[in-house]
C-alpha cells in the first residue's frame, strides 16, 4: 500500500543525487547536514558502513600499495628495541611434576545361586510371552518393550495402548500474529486538525515510523489553534527534541487536549525539561506518558518532573518509570494528592 504523502515522490526516481550535490557550496552543504540531522538523529536509515563522518584532516600521501606497506610494518617491527624481562628467563623448572593418582579399580565378583528344581525347570520350559509378563509384574520395565508393557500393565486396568506411552510431548505452539499497520492517513488527519473538525476528537499516530520531523512539527502547531482533540498520540513515531519543544509550545496555547503520549521515542531530557516547563502552567491536560526513551533521562529531569507533578493538579495519570528513590516518592505523592482532590471535589457535588 503506497502511504499518501509517497504518492508524489515518483518524478523523483530519475533524478540524479550527486549532480545535484556537486552544485552546492560548502556553506549549503553544512546547512544540508544540519536539516538531515533533525529529520534522522540517530541514522538509522543510513547503512552502517557511512553513519561515521569522514574526519581525515591529512592529505593523501600517494596510491595504496599493500606489499610496501607490510614491508614497512617489518621493518618498523625488526628495528624497535625489545623490552627488557624483569625476570630472566633461564628455563630452570619451578615446583613438582603433577602426577595423577590413580583410581583403584572395583572388582566385581560373580555370585552363585540355585534355584528350586521346580522353578528352574518352569522358568526354562516358559516362553517369551510369559517371561515379559512375569517381567512387568516384578516391575522390571526395563527389559521389555512399552508395547509389552502396555499388554500387560495396562489392559489389566482399562487404559488404551495409545494413550499408554512413555514419550513427553512438547505443548502445542500458538501462532502470534503481527499486529496490522496502523490505517491512519497522515494527511488527511492533520489537513482535518488544521480545519478544526468536531468530529475528531482522537489522533493516533502509533508506530507509523516514517513521518517526518517537519510534518510532526506541523501536527503540533496545528493542535494549538484546535479546539476539538482530546486525545493525541505519537509512540514509536522516531520523534526528537525539535517535535517535543514544538509539543511544549502547544501545550502552553491549547486549552482542550487531555491526554498526550510520546512514549518509544527518541527524546532526550532537553525535550522533556521544555515539556515539563510548559506543564507547569497547563491546566487542562490530565495525562502524560513519556516512558521508554531511548536514553535515560538523567536525575536532574527527574527531579524537575517530580517538581512540576507537586506544582500542577489536575495531572492524574502520569506515564514514567523513575530511576532515583526521590523524585519517584515525590512523584507518587503528588499524583495521589491530585487524585484524592478529584474525589473530594466529586463527592462535594454529589451532596
Amino acid at each position: 500500500m503506497t502511504l499518501p504523502f509517497r504518492k508524489d515522490l515518483d518524478k523523483y526516481k530519475d533524478l540524479d543525487e550527486d549532480e545535484i550535490l556537486g552544485k552546492l557550496s560548502e556553506e549549503e552543504l553544512k546547512q544540508l547536514e544540519t536539516v538531515l540531522d533533525d529529520l534522522d538523529p540517530e541514522n538509522a536509515l543510513l547503512p552502517a558502513g557511512f553513519r561515521q563522518k569522514d574526519q581525515t584532516a591529512k592529505k593523501a600521501s600517494g596510491p595504496f600499495d599493500r606489499e610496501r606497506l607490510l614491508a614497512y610494518l617489518e621493518k618498523q617491527a625488526l628495528e624497535h628495541k625489545d623490552r627488557e624481562d624483569y625476570v630472566p628467563f633461564t628455563r630452570e623448572k619451578k615446583g613438582k611434576i603433577f602426577i595423577p593418582k590413580q583410581k583403584p579399580v572395583q572388582s566385581y565378583t560373580e555370585e552363585k545361586f540355585s534355584l528350586d528344581p521346580e522353578l528352574e525347570e518352569a522358568l526354562t520350559s516358559a516362553t517369551d510371552t510369559e517371561l515379559g509378563d512375569l517381567a512387568a509384574i516384578l516391575g522390571m520395565s526395563n527389559l521389555i518393550t512399552n508395547n509389552q508393557f502396555c499388554d500387560v500393565v495396562g489392559s489389566s486396568n482399562g487404559i488404551d495402548k495409545d494413550s499408554f506411552t512413555n514419550i513427553v510431548k512438547g505443548e502445542k505452539m500458538l501462532p502470534v500474529f503481527d499486529e496490522p499497520p496502523n490505517p491512519t492517513n497522515v494527511e488527511e488527519t492533520l489537513q482535518r486538525i488544521k480545519d478544526n473538525d468536531s468530529h475528531l476528537v482522537e489522533v493516533n499516530l502509533n508506530n507509523i515510523k516514517n513521518i517526518p520531523i517537519p510534518t510532526l512539527k506541523e501536527f503540533a502547531k496545528a493542535l494549538e489553534t484546535n479546539t476539538h482533540v482530546k486525545n493525541f498520540s505519537l509512540a514509536a513515531t522516531r520523534s526528537n527534541d525539535p517535535v517535543a519543544v514544538a509539543l511544549a509550545d502547544m501545550l502552553r496555547v491549547n486549552t482542550k487536549l487531555k491526554s498526550l503520549n510520546i512514549e518509544s521515542n527518541f527524546i532526550t531530557g532537553v525535550g522533556i525539561l521544555a515539556l515539563v516547563d510548559a506543564l507547569k502552567d497547563n491546566e487542562t491536560l490530565t495525562e502524560i506518558k513519556i516512558d521508554n526513551q531511548r536514553q535515560q533521562l538523567g536525575t536532574v529531569a527527574e527531579v524537575e518532573i517530580a517538581k512540576m507533578l507537586e506544582e500542577n493538579t489536575k495531572i492524574l495519570k502520569f506515564g514514567y518509570h523513575f530511576t532515583q528513590q526521590g523524585p519517584r516518592a515525590r512523584a507518587a505523592a503528588a499524583i495521589t494528592k491530585n487524585n484524592d482532590l478529584v474525589r473530594k471535589r466529586r463527592v462535594e457535588g454529589d451532596n
